[in-house]
């Protein structure tokens, strides 16, 4: 029965996923009229029609109507036939704008349920991967090799913090370990599972040429230790023997572009985790 008591429009918002999509437009319509003459009741989930049935009623009872974002087309099917025997107002938020789109993609809607949050979540996942990548870039923080998915070690100029940026955007957290004689790797290399380390490795002449342009490009003299061949050497011996305690796999990345390299690295992560 409509209680004579109230003024307030009812709209019972209609979800197979969280209902927000739906609520949002309800109240961008309800702040015309005043929001506050309008109630609004959020079904979200919807995935059997007897919850269908169960809101017919309701809306019914209170003199309400019914918005909806539904995609699966035997729930709007339902839902619009109950609606219309009752003689409920219902109002299709989805269905017309994924009809236009289908005429101009000249493609069939999946009528999934729920993708635009899938969508929401995998790009959070992506800004959070590259926030780890910048944080635990070049050793800066040991931690991040507990809670990293894959950790990259090498010597300096092998493209690790490249590397680390292009898996994130993969959504993988990324920690990378610059390994240098003078410094001891830190312990949570070692304690990790040797199948999330790759271990970077180079040729002394294509390590030598690499960073002889970076001190150009800084100023700096190509004579300086840092492209000294020697100290690349010893540089690239000591990265074999923390390589070979560790047991990780090794790339050469001589000859690779970084973009090769990270779809080895990223293939090499999946399979492991198989």
């Amino acid at each position: 029965m409509n209680d004579p008591v109230s003024e307030k429009s009812i709209v019972y918002v209609v979800s197979d996923s969280v209902g927000e999509t739906a609520e949002l437009v309800v109240r961008a319509a309800a702040s015309q009229f005043n929001g506050s003459n309008t109630e609004i009741r959020r079904v979200p989930y919807v995935e059997e029609k007897v919850t269908i049935d169960e809101v017919i009623v309701q809306a019914e009872e209170n003199n309400g109507v019914i918005a909806f974002t539904l995609v699966l087309p035997e729930l709007i099917e339902h839902l619009t036939r109950k609606a219309g025997e009752k003689n409920i107002p219902v109002y299709d938020i989805l269905s017309p704008m994924i009809n236009i789109l289908q005429t101009r993609v000249d493609e069939a809607p999946r009528n999934e349920p729920g993708l635009v949050h899938a969508l929401d979540e995998e790009y959070f996942r992506k800004v959070e991967a590259i926030e780890f990548a910048v944080k635990y870039d070049d050793g800066r923080d040991p931690r991040g090799v507990l809670r990293a998915d894959v950790v990259l070690v090498g010597v300096s100029r092998t493209s690790k913090t490249p590397l680390s940026q292009y898996l994130a955007h993969k959504r993988l957290k990324v920690a990378n370990i610059p390994l240098v004689p003078e410094v001891e790797p830190p312990d949570e290399l070692f304690a990790i599972p040797k199948e999330k380390v790759i271990g970077l490795n180079i040729t002394a002449e294509k390590l030598n040429s690499i960073r002889t342009e970076r001190l150009k490009a800084l100023g700096l003299k190509a004579e300086a230790n840092y492209a000294n061949v020697k100290r690349i050497q010893e540089e690239l011996e000591y990265s074999k023997k923390i390589m070979d305690r560790i047991g990780c796999d090794v790339i050469d990345v001589s000859n690779k572009a970084v973009e090769e390299t990270a779809n080895l690295i990223y293939h090499m992560i999946q399979n492991n985790k198989e």
